[in-house]
């Protein structure tokens, strides 16, 4: 099936749901077993099931099919935020004195997260510019437990050489992680470049319309060939004692994420609310549709600042004059590069009042809304970093991130143009 198809057909069939041809809400907490046995089966493995909707849920469970099958993984969980998804993802394989490598062109959430928040579990967090691969690789050692990087990093928007990341990662024999939540598998499919496993926040373009906080891990198969018998993920080769001596790699299929939902999930309780998980179906079901009207209105606007006398600079890949531009054409269908832009203006100051003045655009921290939103990060998303780490990041000080939604394009460029005015 093409992606189209995928995103209102995949993971449910409704004469298994009495007909039903929206997919049903399974708002529980619990479910009832036949008997002792039957509950057994579930809990030793024996047997798929819903056990409680800590672990799994069946209206999450079709939402998990249904994306999966659009990154074309071989196993999905979905959590109860993107940034739930990564942590998941980042704990799911590395410990006390272990490492992890990190894009700098990453969400600020992210990259405080990976410096700051893991460091108090021993875990290190080392950083990388995706222009400067020799940085990654003379950063990676035996404790180096996963490369980590944004297809289209919140608000950098560059777009990386995928294929050279791909190429270090299996080198090394490590675990590729790739957000690709401002691309969507819509845009770009990173398993299939190589990549072993994507995240997303499913609360920005999957959902759409700002209605409901989501995350979801997705695996390749590839994952699992990267973690059998490699002492870099022991703990996915011996015993584990907290759920019956389970070998996680003599098993066949999605292991990385079986792990997520036995340990992680069971463990921190990280876990989508059932309503949450079919708004997200909702949302996913005009994604298709969606992200191709949003790039192309976003490759507008931003030919449009390109030319405005106030405006310094413009980040969007699919800008012929944007260092990004070849990788996009290369990485991105049709090159299309999603509805995030930003751009740069003289100072703080008039970057705070160009968000501030519009009439349209939302003052929102938010993306991938339908609705139309306008950010100043250096204030909100990554105030908690350094200016240092602001640059190293790619957030100057006066620059305005846009989030381009469903309105009339020619409405945007006139609201940004009277904004623009006032500085």
């Amino acid at each position: 099936m093409q992606d189209k198809t995928k995103a209102l057909r995949s993971g449910y069939n409704p004469k298994e749901h009495m007909g039903a041809m929206s997919v049903p809400i399974y708002q529980t907490t619990a479910y009832e077993f036949r008997n002792s046995q039957h509950a057994a089966n579930l809990f030793e493995l024996k047997e798929e099931g819903a056990i409680y909707t800590r672990i799994n849920n069946p209206t999450t469970e079709i939402f998990e099919k249904r994306f999966c099958s659009l990154e074309e993984g071989v196993g999905a969980v979905a959590t109860a935020s993107g940034t739930a998804a990564i942590f998941y993802t980042f704990a799911n394989v590395a410990g006390c004195g272990d490492n992890i490598l990190v894009a700098k062109q990453s969400y600020g959430g992210t990259l405080t997260m990976a410096a700051h928040t893991l460091k108090r579990f021993g875990i290190e967090g080392r950083f990388f510019d995706v222009y400067n691969l020799e940085e990654l690789e003379s950063q990676i050692d035996e404790k180096t437990k996963i490369i980590f990087f944004e297809t289209i990093p919140n608000p950098a928007i560059e777009v990386a050489d995928v294929q050279k990341i791909v190429e270090i990662a299996k080198k090394h024999n490590i675990l590729l992680c790739v957000d690709n939540t401002v691309a969507t598998p819509i845009l770009c499919k990173p398993l299939k470049l190589g990549a072993d496993i994507v995240v997303h926040s499913t609360s920005k373009y999957c959902n759409g319309n700002g209605s409901a906080i989501g995350g979801i891990i997705v695996e390749s198969s590839t994952a699992a060939q990267k973690i059998k018998e490699n002492p870099r993920y022991s703990h996915f080769n011996e015993p584990d004692l907290s759920y019956h001596g389970l070998i996680y790699s003599e098993l066949e299929g999605a292991i990385f994420t079986l792990r997520v939902r036995l340990a992680l999930l069971r463990d921190f309780g990280g876990a989508p609310s059932p309503f949450n998980s079919w708004l997200n179906l909702q949302g996913l079901e005009t994604l298709a549709l969606r992200m191709e009207h949003i790039s192309k209105s976003a490759l507008e606007i931003a030919k449009f600042l390109e030319a405005h006398p106030k405006v310094k600079s413009v980040n969007y890949p699919g800008l012929k004059s944007s260092k990004s531009y070849e990788n996009a054409q290369k990485y991105l269908y049709k090159g299309m590069a999603s509805g995030l832009l930003s751009f740069i203006v003289e100072s703080k100051e008039a970057a705070q009042k160009v968000a501030e003045s519009t009439k349209i655009f939302s003052l929102v921290v938010n993306i991938g809304d339908s609705k139309s939103i306008i950010t100043h990060p250096a204030s909100t998303t990554h105030q908690q970093l350094s200016k240092e780490e602001l640059k190293a990041a790619g957030v100057d000080e006066g620059l305005i991130r846009l989030s381009i939604g469903l309105e009339d394009t020619k409405d945007l460029i006139n609201d940004l143009e009277q904004a623009l005015s006032l500085i």
